[in-house]
């Protein structure tokens, strides 16, 4: 038995030999390691979506405000303006046809006021790119905003790895 536990471990150490190295980052021109690409896959939708709405809540209520939802509606009016900005290329607050974001919230139903729509054209995590809306007064407010009450947040990734992410605010 101690005969065949000895091979075992021998035979063990020698293919744990083998297993390549560690690659090693690459790096940029800067020397920093190069970011790597930001994949979502079809099934991490609800939990990107909650992982932004915990991070949305957890910011708001360190600024004292109170806790919004998730609502369905603010987030159909967000994915349609995703879709849309990816097919112009362009991240604005104006959909193909001229609609606004009010219009946008009034066509899916949505009864409350709009209080804001922050929109992103780029390649970063939905966290990362949270942290560059706190970095703005104009999108920081609207995400803590004592008037909002309910959020919709939605994006689109295209096939080189770009992500056009709209959050929306309502009240």
């Amino acid at each position: 038995m101690a005969r065949i536990l000895g091979l075992l471990f021998s035979a063990l150490i020698v293919l744990s030999a083998c297993a390549a190295p560690p690659a090693e980052p690459q790096l940029g021109p800067d020397g920093k390691p190069l970011p790597k690409m930001y994949r979502i896959r079809s099934g991490d939708t609800a939990d990107i979506q909650f992982r932004m709405l915990d991070s949305i809540n957890s910011l708001r209520q360190a600024a004292g405000q109170t806790p919004v939802s998730m609502n369905a509606n603010l987030t159909a009016a967000a994915a349609t303006h995703s879709r849309d900005m990816s097919i112009q290329n362009r991240p604005w607050h104006f959909g193909s046809d001229g609609s606004s974001p009010i219009d946008r919230i009034r066509r899916v139903g949505y009864s409350g006021n709009l209080i804001g729509e922050n929109i992103s054209e780029t390649y970063e995590t939905e966290l990362e790119t949270l942290a560059a809306w706190m970095e703005q007064p104009a999108t920081r407010d609207v995400i803590l905003s004592p008037q909002a009450r309910e959020m919709g947040f939605f994006w689109i990734q295209e096939p080189n790895g770009k992500i056009w992410w709209t959050l929306v605010m309502g009240g």
